[in-house]
């Protein structure tokens, strides 16, 4: 497989000034593949939104397995690509092993917060309190009272996702029943659509009329399933509402394609550091399109949206699974 894939019909690499060319970006995509219709698809379409606006170049890799991580990191580094991008908590070790040993590029890594590094930019999500809103939202759709809740590989981040939107179903109703399954412990999870089908399967018997995947390419499975069998489903990352219109209640925006855009729009003097991208931020949030705008009532809308401002302006608080790794809200 290789390593350097220029994006296809994009122009030559501009100049910054006579005689200075910029240095091409590179993504390196989590497991799961750049068309998982989610977290590494948000990634690309921020990657893409770049180079058609610049015409800009960058190189990109596919991981098909956790041992190409560091090496891909290294073939970037060595090849001048600058700044390299990462996606996913998968890449926090490897990035340790490689970054020391080239100073002078730059490096970034979305959802690790927690290495120490001068030439490291570490973007994370607030991805509980926009899980509250799609959590808010699955509570005042649902007429069974059970909510369900499909993550992919069980670590913390995903959990975070399932506390925040358990959190938010019972700010609606205190009584609501909400069912959580992981698919796995392997990065496998993240790439199987049978299993999530099996599971939304198995939370329908239990009641769950409006089931929320984040689960990465597995998700895609969870909504096929919800669609088919007739109860709500709800998205994640990208805006997902497209996928079966009229069946899919909203979707759960991680803004990757931002955090993305930004990074390569940067170039070699984008800023390192530990960013954090919450409601306020507009870094998560919640999808309104003509794809599901007749499932959301204008109560329901108005009822988000002043939890949005409540939370950003500090009147209600969201509690991260990261806090005492438990949730208040939520058995995992």
């Amino acid at each position: 497989m290789t390593l350097m894939k220029s994006l296809m019909g994009a122009a030559a690499v501009v100049a910054l000034t006579a005689g200075a060319a910029l240095a091409e970006p590179a993504l390196i995509f989590d497991l799961g593949g750049k068309f998982d219709k989610s977290f590494n698809e948000a990634a690309h379409n921020g990657a893409s939104r770049w180079a058609e606006e610049t015409g800009g170049t960058y190189r990109e890799i596919e991981m098909q397995s956790e041992a190409q991580r560091e090496q891909a990191l290294r073939r970037f580094a060595e090849a001048g690509s600058n700044p390299i991008i990462t996606m996913g908590f998968g890449m926090a070790d490897p990035l340790s092993a490689v970054v020391a040993d080239y100073p002078d590029t730059k490096f970034v890594v979305v959802d690790v917060t927690w290495l120490d590094a001068p030439n490291l930019r570490q973007v994370g999500f607030a991805e509980h309190e926009g899980s509250y809103l799609v959590g808010m939202m699955a509570a005042m759709a649902s007429e069974s009272g059970t909510v369900g809740f499909i993550g992919g590989m069980d670590v913390p981040l995903i959990r975070h996702f399932g506390c925040g939107y358990a959190q938010g179903a019972k700010a609606v109703n205190p009584d609501i029943n909400v069912v959580a399954n992981m698919t796995g412990t392997t990065p496998a999870a993240w790439n199987d659509p049978v299993k999530g089908s099996e599971l939304t399967k198995a939370q329908i018997s239990q009641g769950a009329d409006v089931v929320y995947a984040a689960a990465g390419g597995t998700g895609v499975g969870v909504l096929q399933t919800a669609a088919d069998e007739g109860i709500l489903s709800i998205g994640v990352d990208s805006n997902q509402n497209h996928l079966h219109p009229g069946k899919v209640l909203t979707s759960m925006l991680k803004r990757v394609d931002v955090a993305v855009y930004e990074a390569m729009s940067a170039g070699e003097n984008v800023e390192t550091g530990v960013y954090i991208m919450g409601l306020a931020e507009d870094g998560v949030g919640y999808a309104i399109d003509d794809n599901n705008a007749p499932l959301v009532s204008d109560d329901m809308k108005a009822a988000v949206d002043k939890a949005r401002q409540d939370i950003i302006d500090g009147n209600v608080s969201v509690v991260s699974y990261y806090e005492n790794d438990s949730c208040p809200a939520l058995q995992f």
